[in-house]
């Protein structure tokens, strides 16, 4: 509920943030954090911190305060939030397990919220109970991932659940529990190189990447140990590795799980495309992008897989699709396959819209259309409103802007659009 009378600012919760180290996209994001592993959307931005501490929103939903309550460790009033007349001050409730989370305190002194149960109240014996606690908070991550994008608490919080893994490998109770601990370690380590390479920190997601690669044969687990090659050769890309990034495609249509289950031989195949198309190769790419979809037409969408690969599917095929048809030169195919892509991805993948946007942009400019992909691309920042643009996106944006120049320098929209990317950069 939000009230306007004698509006003031809220300095008690300005405290708190300033002695957690939280600005107020990470704040937003630690609510969030809680918020999805709850169950619940996480919607918080930044803007809603703002009104938060201008005092604008004087009692928060109580889904919200009781993130605030979780990630700040005090109760809504200790944080200077003033409930409406009559309304009870104790928002607690009782805590299913999902709710029951724990946050700590980063290595780098950054607070962030972890969606890791708390189980120091369970005895030594650990079994599949324990393992599935751990899934829901991977889950709530991914889920977090896919409408914020890569950033730093996520990536904390990757590796705090990679830790917790471990830490109850040791005392699993059969060897079948502790291999599938080793997969929810080698998953979670995986999402912080993903949120890593998504932020575009390279060295910190070869160093996420290799740990990951152990962890997954040490589970024996396919699945892990494909997206991990997967995330190696995006790694590739952004660092000009054209080779490698091929070659990493192809040792991921090599892992056995793709002669099983053909949804992950289409996304090898996919990424494989993706390396040819950047190295020139049209034929290999177009070949590789006739393998992805004969996979993917065989592939049983109702089949239990890991949260991670649940964006993988027609839509995101087809985004991939125009990738490599701008990148051999065929912009109109691409500007297709982006307007295909666009109306069939999921709303939950937010951050996967904005850059299939940014990918329509590009193919509307590779064929001229100046005007109107200057306003594809513009659309790029409002659909990101309220949230830093991850490094991944803020580097497409930045190949569109270098073509944009290069194609019509003179032109008086190129240097509106260039005027607003300089001015969204610098909030990023």
């Amino acid at each position: 509920m939000e009230g306007t009378e004698h509006r003031q600012p809220n300095q008690r919760l300005q405290e708190h943030m300033n002695e957690a180290g939280f600005r107020q996209n990470e704040l937003a994001d630690n609510v969030n954090v809680f918020l999805i592993g709850a169950g619940h959307p996480g919607t918080v931005s930044d803007r809603t911190v703002r009104q938060w501490l201008t005092g604008k929103t004087r009692w928060p939903h109580p889904r919200q305060l009781q993130a605030l309550e979780a990630v700040f460790g005090c109760t809504a009033e200790e944080l200077g939030f003033v409930p409406p007349p009559g309304r009870r001050t104790n928002t607690s409730t009782p805590e299913s397990p999902v709710l029951r989370r724990t946050f700590f305190t980063a290595t780098t002194g950054t607070t962030a919220a972890a969606v890791v149960p708390l189980f120091s109240a369970r005895p030594n014996r650990v079994g599949t109970t324990d393992v599935i606690e751990l899934r829901k908070g991977l889950d709530a991550l991914m889920a977090l991932d896919a409408h914020r994008g890569g950033h730093e608490a996520l990536e904390s919080a990757a590796l705090s659940g990679a830790r917790q893994a471990l830490d109850l490998q040791q005392k699993a109770a059969t060897q079948s529990i502790r291999k599938r601990l080793f997969t929810v370690a080698a998953d979670y380590t995986a999402t912080a190189a993903w949120s890593a390479i998504d932020a575009r920190r390279s060295d910190r997601a070869q160093t996420h990447l290799d740990r990951a690669l152990y962890l997954a044969g040490m589970a024996k687990d396919g699945a892990a140990q494909l997206r991990v090659w997967n995330s190696y050769a995006m790694l590739a890309h952004q660092r000009q590795e054209h080779t490698k990034a091929i070659d990493a495609g192809y040792a991921a249509q090599a892992v056995g799980i793709c002669r099983r289950d053909p949804l992950y031989a289409s996304l090898a195949h996919a990424r494989t495309a993706v390396g040819h198309a950047t190295k020139g190769d049209r034929q290999a790419a177009l070949r590789s992008l006739g393998y992805a979809e004969a996979a993917l037409s065989k592939a049983d969408r109702d089949q239990p897989r890991p949260s991670w690969i649940a964006f993988y599917d027609l839509s995101e095929l087809t985004a991939l699709m125009a990738i490599v048809r701008d990148r051999i030169g065929d912009s109109e195919e691409a500007e297709a396959a982006s307007h295909r892509a666009l109306s069939s991805i999921p709303r939950q993948f937010h951050r996967n819209r904005a850059l299939a946007t940014a990918r329509l942009a590009l193919a509307q400019l590779h064929q001229r259309e100046i005007e109107e992909a200057c306003a594809t691309a513009s659309s790029v920042f409002d659909l990101m409103a309220g949230y830093p643009i991850p490094g991944r996106m803020r580097s497409l944006l930045g190949d569109f802007y270098r073509d944009l120049i290069t194609l019509a320098p003179d032109a008086a929209i190129a240097g509106e659009w260039g005027d607003r990317f300089r001015s969204e950069w610098s909030r990023a």
